[in-house]
């Protein structure tokens, strides 16, 4: 009984190490790029802007690692074994939706650093909630529509008209509004967690940004 046990947890660690190496892979396309464009480079050029785009087409990929969840309920009705899924299977896929998720807030910190830097701090906040949309978009795209990230390349006429019109119905435009909701409340609190631990140089964007611009607003008044 233990072996065929311990048989079905390889088995269901196999198939899912395949998808979650990968989507790992395409959440870190994003924080790579986010590295490059927002801390290592300044904006201005063709290449910025195209890298710029880039980082947003593929930025979806990193909260999109909240919807795999689903594929936990299935694991847990193959295995069925309490503790295997207490020790094994919920710990495997924390880690990877947290990886993916770190991802996406890493990103942001580092948009957030390079608005700082460039003297807009008064838009971290915006661009925050703005990007949070999009993302709530592309994160329906990808998991009701199948829509890849390449897919803007590859077939842009199906992704705007067929991505378009799928969106403003009543059930899309409520999974979007929730999804939006997460996000803000996910990556309010993991931002906070992150900053925490990393150390912040004096020049470093302040953690409220909106506090900040109030103060800036009275020093210049």
């Amino acid at each position: 009984m233990k072996e065929e046990l311990i048989a079905k947890v390889v088995h269901v660690l196999r198939i899912n190490m395949s998808w979650m190496t990968w989507n790992l892979f395409l959440a870190f396309i994003p924080l790579a790029l986010s590295v490059w464009l927002f801390r290592m480079r300044r904006g201005g050029t063709w290449l910025w802007w195209l890298g710029f785009l880039v980082f947003y087409a593929f930025l979806p990929n990193a909260p999109y690692l909240l919807t795999d969840v689903i594929h936990l309920i299935d694991d847990i009705r193959t295995i069925q074994s309490v503790w295997i899924i207490t020790l094994v299977l919920i710990p495997v896929y924390l880690l990877v939706i947290l990886g993916g998720f770190e991802a996406y807030v890493i990103s942001l910190i580092n948009w957030g650093h390079y608005l700082h830097r460039i003297g807009k701090s008064q838009w971290i906040w915006r661009v925050e909630l703005i990007t949070h949309f999009l993302c709530a978009i592309g994160v329906y795209w990808g998991r009701f529509l199948r829509f890849n990230s390449w897919d803007f390349i590859t077939q842009p006429d199906a992704v705007i008209t067929k991505g378009v019109e799928e969106i403003l119905g009543k059930q899309p435009l409520v999974i979007i509004a929730i999804s939006f909701v997460i996000l803000i409340g996910l990556y309010w609190i993991m931002k906070r967690v992150t900053l925490g631990f990393i150390r912040q140089p004096k020049d470093a964007y302040p953690l409220n940004t909106q506090s900040a611009d109030t103060n800036t607003a009275m020093l210049d008044e």
